[in-house]
């Protein structure tokens, strides 16, 4: 066993062998799993340190970019109010409840709409820029949807659900925890499938799981799925905020804000602002993050996007 380089080493038959890796820790190297489990009793204590430490480095650093709209090509927020600037920082303050007021119905709006006939997710904006011209079509597939049905639309997902594409698992999930699109509520069967696309690597699935878990009160599992919807860069899932919060763990209540605020997450944004009027967060620090995400913002505007919000406001 070492706790160093996994090198090769010479068998008793004379044969070369490799170390194998504690997948906890990455840390301690060792020959085969009887001398793991030997060595477990004294490596235990460093191995949860080290795997809590690099889960913390896989947590807390620059989450992955944005999945792109296939029409515009432009990343895709998860709701439309996170298409919007906010007002720079001023000395006094920084202007941000009035805008949530305003802009209440963006704040739940979300960006994409899914077409079964493609499997594809589209940005709201392209949605209504090419139904203007398209009529009822898809605008990616141009397949007509003007007269699909419930029945067509689930048949059309599941398909696609049979080859693992982890958005259609998805919204089959969301079907069937709903109850909607012709089928009977079974929660049971969402979880399922839930399930099935967080390990496939959704990082909506994780946060769906994130989302269920916590309202039923399994904090541990709420939290696990939480931390990877955010890791794969699920910035609403960076609510582990609150979580840290509620732990009077500020400071990492703090850095997950920061973060899905940097990458245009308007809740956390406006968090931040509340936090920064009770004293709790610098000047410097507020007007570098409303300055990324209004940065972050500005990635996600097109004049379709613009133009669909503004059917919304007035």
């Amino acid at each position: 066993m070492t706790t160093k380089y996994a090198v090769p080493i010479a068998a008793e038959e004379g044969g070369i062998v490799s170390l194998k890796a504690c997948k906890s820790c990455m840390d301690a190297k060792y020959c085969n799993a009887a001398c793991q489990r030997n060595h477990w009793s004294k490596h235990k204590k460093l191995c949860k340190i080290r795997a809590a430490e690099m889960r913390d480095e896989a947590l807390f650093k620059d989450p992955p970019a944005k999945e792109d709209c296939p029409i515009c090509f432009l990343p895709m927020p998860i709701k439309l109010i996170c298409c919007i600037s906010l007002p720079p920082a001023t000395i006094s303050s920084v202007p941000i409840y009035d805008f949530a007021i305003a802009n209440e119905e963006l704040a739940k709006t979300h960006m994409e709409k899914y077409y079964s006939c493609c499997g594809k997710s589209i940005c709201k904006g392209c949605v209504y820029s090419f139904r203007n011209r398209l009529d009822d079509k898809c605008p990616f597939c141009n397949s007509d949807r003007g007269d699909d049905t419930d029945e067509q639309r689930v048949e059309e997902t599941m398909m696609r659900v049979e080859v693992n594409d982890v958005t259609s698992i998805c919204v089959m999930a969301g079907y069937y925890f709903e109850g909607t699109g012709g089928l009977q509520q079974d929660h049971t069967r969402a979880m399922d499938l839930y399930a099935r696309a967080a390990e496939l690597g959704s990082r909506h699935a994780h946060f769906e799981l994130a989302a269920i878990y916590h309202q039923g009160g399994d904090l541990k599992k709420a939290k696990f799925h939480y931390e990877a919807a955010a890791m794969a860069g699920h910035e609403v899932a960076r609510y582990l905020g609150s979580v840290e919060a509620q732990k009077a763990n500020s400071e990492r209540a703090l850095k997950h804000l920061r973060i899905a605020a940097s990458a245009g997450d308007y809740s956390a944004m406006h968090h931040l602002r509340t936090i920064f009027e009770k004293g709790f967060v610098s000047r410097e620090s507020i007007d570098s993050t409303l300055t990324a995400y209004n940065n972050s913002c500005a990635e996600t505007r097109s004049e379709a996007r613009d133009a669909y919000i503004c059917i919304l406001q007035f």
